[in-house]
């Protein structure tokens, strides 16, 4: 079943200029004209992609730095509990992702010992510098704090825009999922969704029908997960419930079994009669 159509998307605005050839389907007034037929037909190879992804328990990191998309990537990814950058790309943040993981600890780390009154002691102004750094981490990094992993794809609303997380992607071989927009090439996306990247509307229409999928996979995930432990108890249950009747088998089967009677030892033949003493010598004179 289609998650979107073409009425949507048309309704949204999506469509524009300049050059993505096999995704557009006309031209009006020197305006170039998506395929919506096809952006449909692409978020739904996209959506099955991203629901088996998030069904083997893996990260999707949604990236859109753009002012106008920021607030839906924002509430779209956290309704999934999937991370997410709106603010800009710190670069390394998958080549060098270590470094990146030092950082969202040190925002830990500050925390801790604010909470333990460590910084007690500290002067007015050591501590506004401590809280200012906190500040800058928590908005650039916040997002990504539970992130404790490369992440299994990235998810990016203006693939121009965001060329930088698409280049280390790729270095790293990173599935990219973009939504592309006339003007970006599609070349090193790997799930293109042709489509207005600039539209509030058609990257939220879009981002929804993406979103719904990976909710499935999660799910799903979750109802497997669930199943096999069932099993597995099932399983403890039914063991623990035969062990006794192997028991009881193994004792009736010993004690059905014909005993084997001990061998009767042949009474050993009799002696033969002694041979006659010798005659005693005769004494010397």
């Amino acid at each position: 079943m289609a998650r979107t159509n073409f009425d949507q998307l048309l309704q949204a605005g999506c469509q524009w200029n300049p050059a993505m050839a096999p995704y557009i389907y006309t031209e009006r007034n020197g305006i170039h004209i998506i395929d919506l037929h096809k952006t449909a037909a692409k978020i739904d190879e996209a959506a099955d992609a991203l629901k088996q992804i998030a069904k083997s328990g893996k990260k999707i990191l949604f990236v859109a730095t753009k002012k106008q998309t920021k607030e839906v990537i924002a509430e779209k990814a956290t309704s999934i509990n999937m991370p997410y950058v709106i603010e800009r790309w710190p670069g390394g943040m998958l080549t060098n992702f270590p470094t990146i993981r030092k950082a969202v600890k040190k925002m830990a780390n500050i925390d801790k010992l604010m909470n333990d009154g460590t910084f007690g002691n500290l002067s007015k102004r050591e501590l506004l510098q401590i809280t200012r750094q906190r500040a800058k981490l928590e908005k650039n990094l916040g997002s990504i704090a539970d992130l404790t992993r490369l992440p299994s794809a990235l998810f990016v609303v203006d693939v121009l825009k965001e060329q930088i997380a698409v280049r280390e992607a790729n270095r790293l071989g990173i599935p990219v999922f973009g939504i592309v927009d006339t003007n970006s090439d599609p070349n090193n996306i790997d799930f293109v969704i042709p489509a207005n990247d600039d539209a509030k509307d058609s990257v939220e229409i879009i981002l929804n029908a993406c979103c719904a999928a990976i909710a499935e996979g999660i799910e799903e995930r979750k109802v497997e997960k669930a199943d096999e432990k069932a099993a597995d108890a099932q399983a403890e249950t039914d063991e623990e419930e035969v062990k006794p009747k192997r028991a009881a088998r193994r004792t009736r089967k010993d004690a059905e079994a014909p005993k084997a009677e001990a061998p009767v030892e042949e009474a050993a033949p009799a002696e033969e009669a002694a041979a006659p003493a010798e005659e005693e010598a005769p004494a010397a004179e």
